[in-house]
């Protein structure tokens, strides 16, 4: 009879920590992807769901904190960069709609704000050496900073791996996301423009 009492309990106990792992949908939690930011900082978490174009983050949530060495041999960790308005743009060379774009980029947004110190651009460019995206930003005429993102991990904080690029996130002053773009279309390119003009 002990026996099957320490048998029950056992089983019982077994029963509550799996429980403990799974949230309200029944998924682990423990295959979210969280971070805590700066001390006093409210966390951020990685939705785990993709939208209709990859993204894992959404509009309002604390963008994911990462560091990324640039070109020139500095590095910027983007929780730094906190009270300005920054723009991230996932770019590489193999992606002609990123060609496309970046000189929209250049010319509409960076030459209009490169000297306003509330401002930051970082080009992050995904899976190639730094030989590769030194000529890439040459090639396409881009004067912005660009950065090494050769494992793709900075791009698969924001969104799925394995989904396409260009992507565009805009960051405010508070570390929020204020906006996500896909791909090159002129009218969504206007309003980015915009609301960076207006942010600033």
């Amino acid at each position: 009879m002990k026996q099957l009492i320490c048998k029950l309990f056992f089983l019982c106990l077994l029963c509550a920590l799996t429980a403990c792992g799974q949230n309200t949908n029944g998924k682990n939690t423990s295959d979210a992807t969280s971070s805590v930011g700066e001390e006093g900082q409210e966390p951020f978490s990685v939705v785990q769901e993709p939208d209709s174009v990859g993204y894992l983050v959404r509009v309002g949530d604390m963008a994911p904190d990462f560091t990324i060495a640039l070109t020139d041999g500095s590095e910027v960790t983007l929780s730094s960069l906190r009270g300005k308005v920054v723009m991230l743009q996932f770019t590489a060379s193999w992606c002609g709609v990123c060609r496309k774009e970046m000189p929209h980029i250049e010319a509409d947004i960076w030459q209009k704000h490169k000297e306003n110190p509330e401002f930051s651009l970082i080009g992050i460019d995904r899976d190639e050496p730094v030989e590769t995206v030194i000529g890439f930003g040459h090639s396409v005429g881009v004067t912005y900073p660009l950065g090494l993102d050769p494992s793709a991990d900075i791009f698969a904080l924001y969104a799925e791996r394995t989904s396409g690029i260009t992507r565009n996130v805009l960051i405010d002053r508070d570390g929020r996301i204020a906006m996500l773009t896909r791909l090159f279309n002129e009218e969504e390119f206007r309003v980015l423009t915009e609301k960076i003009n207006s942010m600033l």
